[in-house]
C-alpha cells in the first residue's frame, strides 16, 4: 500500500485471504492487544531443514469451526521458530512464516506464527504487526471490507 492512501478501516472481525496458501475466506479476528499473528492448524509436518535453520513444511489448516471438511493442506517455508506467551502467560514455541495477506483491497506480506488454536473461535488472529501502516480499526464494526470470494472453491472445481 502505498503512503499517500488513507488506511482502510478494518472491523474487530473481518474475512481475509492467504492466497499463497490457498486459504480463502478465513474469519479473522483483528487484535491490535497481540503482536504477532496466528494461524490454527491442526497438522505439521517438517520436510526438509536448511543449515539456516529454515524448514519446508506441510500442514492442515482448518477454516471452520462448525464445518470440518472445510480444510487446506498447504506448503511453506518455516523462517524460524519463536515463543510467544499467550494471554494466560503460557508460553510456546511456534514456528514463523510469511505469506501474503488479502483483506478488501489491500495485500501485504505478514508473518504468521502456526498454533493449535483448536479451543478458539477464530481460526486466525491478525495482530499489530501486521496491521501497522495500512490499517485502522473500529472495534464498534465489523466484516468491513466484506466477504471474500470464494477462489479455492472454483480453483477445486476446475481440478
Amino acid at each position: 500500500m502505498s503512503t499517500d492512501e488513507d488506511p482502510l478501516t478494518l472491523g474487530w472481525k473481518e474475512y481475509v485471504d492467504l492466497p499463497q496458501l490457498d486459504v480463502f475466506g478465513l474469519k479473522a479476528k483483528i487484535d491490535t492487544g497481540a503482536r504477532t499473528s496466528a494461524l490454527h492448524v491442526d497438522s505439521l509436518t517438517v520436510t526438509e531443514r536448511h543449515a539456516d535453520g529454515s524448514a519446508a513444511i506441510e500442514f492442515g489448516v482448518p477454516l471452520d469451526r462448525k464445518r470440518p471438511e472445510r480444510r487446506v493442506h498447504t506448503r511453506a517455508t518455516m523462517l524460524e521458530e519463536v515463543t510467544v506467551t499467550d494471554s494466560g502467560g503460557k508460553a510456546e514455541v511456534r514456528p514463523v512464516i510469511e505469506t501474503e495477506i488479502s483483506i478488501g483491497p489491500v495485500r501485504k506480506k505478514v508473518r504468521l506464527t502456526l498454533t493449535d488454536r483448536q479451543g478458539m473461535l477464530f481460526r486466525m488472529l491478525l495482530g499489530r504487526k501486521a496491521l501497522e501502516g495500512d490499517f485502522l480499526i473500529d472495534v464498534g464494526k465489523k466484516y468491513l471490507t466484506g466477504k471474500q470470494k470464494r477462489r479455492v472453491a472454483r480453483a477445486r472445481e476446475a481440478s
